[in-house]
């Protein structure tokens, strides 16, 4: 029970966890661009336009985080860079798609926002590529 109630962890056990947020918010974000990658040529005209960049430019670059970026955060390469474009896609698709209704409609976005909020905090973990390479 002292165990259970301990806020001490062992190193491996951060890395673990750490490697499972990452592998898991990378895995589950993956449907969701390859769902838009799919229905480009619908979603491509009435796509949230972020910041007047305009609708297809802004489906590009939530492309490229939904589906690159997500690759890169579950091995855990340029982890930090990576996270950055989801953070910001979270962002808009909760508060600007949602309107902030984090109990709502916008219960995902914002929880795959506090994850990815925490990956850019903590970093990926020793068991990952940029751990690996000592970075």
């Amino acid at each position: 029970m002292k165990k259970l109630l301990s806020t001490d962890y062992p190193v491996w056990a951060f890395n673990t966890a750490m490697f499972i947020l990452r592998v898991a918010l990378g895995l589950m974000m993956l449907p969701h661009g390859y769902g838009k990658l799919v229905r480009f040529g619908d979603m491509q005209a009435k796509f949230t336009n972020f910041l007047g960049l305009g609708s297809t430019v802004s489906l590009v670059l939530v492309l490229f985080a939904e589906l690159i970026c997500s690759v890169f955060i579950m091995l855990g390469l340029f982890t930090r860079f990576s996270v950055i474009p989801l953070i910001v896609v979270m962002g808009v698709a909760l508060f600007q798609s949602h309107n902030g209704e984090i109990f709502g409609a916008g219960e995902k976005a914002g929880l795959y926002l506090a994850g990815f909020i925490t990956i850019l905090l903590v970093g990926p973990g020793k068991a990952s590529v940029d751990g690996m390479m000592g970075k």
